[in-house]
């Protein structure tokens, strides 16, 4: 009896997997037709673009901000500026600012000596960029983002064409050997079912998103929902800065960069569960119960129709079949986005169990630690509470 007990449950169950997994799919097949493409879109007349401030927090970026910062002065674009703040690096960062400031007039630099309380390294690095712009539109980026030559003249068009306040970007991921496939690929799969990007752009919409590697915003609409002030402790400041634009009646967008935005996030599977770290907690707000809810979410959507198809009967196992698949088909789907290999699709459910380990792992730390280590400062979790968004 109780076997054929769990036998009914693990059907039913599936059954439920399989409904889910055939509408999120369908959602996200539609939906992601409806996200721009930026290199399609006609750039305006060189009068007619705005003067633009590139923003950069930098600390300890010796390594990649040299490649990332001769693209970004390399643009095609007529009026811009760009500002990069060095918060309190102990590498050679400064010297390779002063050496790039020292032969382009458009780079301008600040250093940070110490960070002021109640403020993130990365926020109030962000904060003071602003206070030194000029830009009638802003773009907040990272220090290790390339910038193709065009890419600003057709982001910026794209916006003003749109009649968007905010225009994020998704970039182009350079990833490397298996681990890196593997778990990128999970990750971006969940990430685009949580997030739903083509509903940014609708008004009504409750959707919102902000990528760190590329936000256009205007300057009027910055100062209107408040700047980084508003973020100042908000370890997620790039997806909360869409969040106030949407909160605060703007109108926002999303794109794809289609190869003209580009960056290594980490170098190999190691740190990439090192330095998603002190993100998976944050997502949640710190909340503990919503973390393990979302990590039970994922485990349950993208690991269980694969695991359980053996001890399951004949209907049990076309559910599981049929949820596998819809897994599959948008994890191959999102491979193939990244210039990867579609057979990566196969790895998915692995990718998502490296997800979930490192959703645990980023809670467990974070309250072991009670707060969160980042660019050399520990941060208090009761401190990261307050200060979420």
């Amino acid at each position: 009896m109780a076997a054929s007990t769990l036998h009914a449950a693990l059907t039913a169950l599936l059954g439920a997997l399989a409904c889910v997994w055939l509408i999120l799919a369908a959602q996200t097949a539609l939906g992601i037709r409806r996200v721009p493409h930026l290199s399609p879109a006609p750039p305006l007349p060189e009068g007619a673009l705005p003067f633009v401030s590139l923003l950069v927090s930098a600390r300890d970026e010796a390594e990649k901000m040299p490649a990332a910062l001769r693209s970004m002065l390399a643009l095609d674009y007529p009026s811009y500026e760009v500002i990069v703040v060095d918060d309190r690096s102990d590498d050679a960062t400064p010297e390779i600012l002063r050496e790039f400031a020292a032969t382009c007039n458009r780079l301008r630099t600040v250093r940070v000596e110490a960070l002021p309380a109640g403020w993130l390294g990365k926020t109030h690095g962000l904060q003071t960029a602003y206070e030194h712009s000029r830009g009638e539109w802003l773009v907040f980026t990272d220090a290790d983002v390339h910038f193709a030559p065009d890419v600003l003249r057709r982001a910026v068009s794209l916006a003003v064409e749109r009649g968007w306040d905010h225009l994020t970007m998704f970039p182009d991921m350079e990833m490397r050997g298996f681990w890196e496939k593997t778990v990128l690929t999970s990750m971006a799969v969940n990430f685009l079912l949580y997030i739903r990007p083509w509903n940014v752009s609708q008004p009504g919409s409750r959707a919102y998103l902000g990528v760190g590697a590329f936000q256009l915003l205007r300057r009027s609409a910055y100062e209107a929902l408040g700047t980084h002030r508003r973020l100042a402790m908000e370890v997620v400041d790039d997806m909360k800065l869409g969040w106030l634009v949407k909160d605060s009646g703007l109108k926002s967008g999303a794109a794809f960069s289609d190869g003209l935005l580009s960056l290594r996030w980490y170098d190999g599977i190691g740190n990439i569960i090192r330095g998603a770290e002190k993100n998976f907690f944050a997502v949640s707000g710190f909340h503990v119960l919503q973390a393990v809810a979302g990590i039970t979410a994922l485990l349950l959507l993208n690991i269980t129709p694969f695991v359980v198809l053996p001890f399951v009967g004949a209907w049990g196992r076309v559910f599981a079949v049929v949820a596998a698949a819809c897994c599959v088909f948008l994890s191959a789907d999102a491979a193939s986005r990244a210039h990867a290999s579609p057979v990566f699709g196969l790895t998915h459910p692995l990718g998502a169990l490296l997800c979930a380990f490192i959703g645990v792992r980023s809670l467990l730390l974070t309250l072991r630690y009670n707060g969160i280590y980042w660019r050399g400062t520990f941060y208090p979790l009761s401190e990261l509470r307050r200060g979420v968004v």
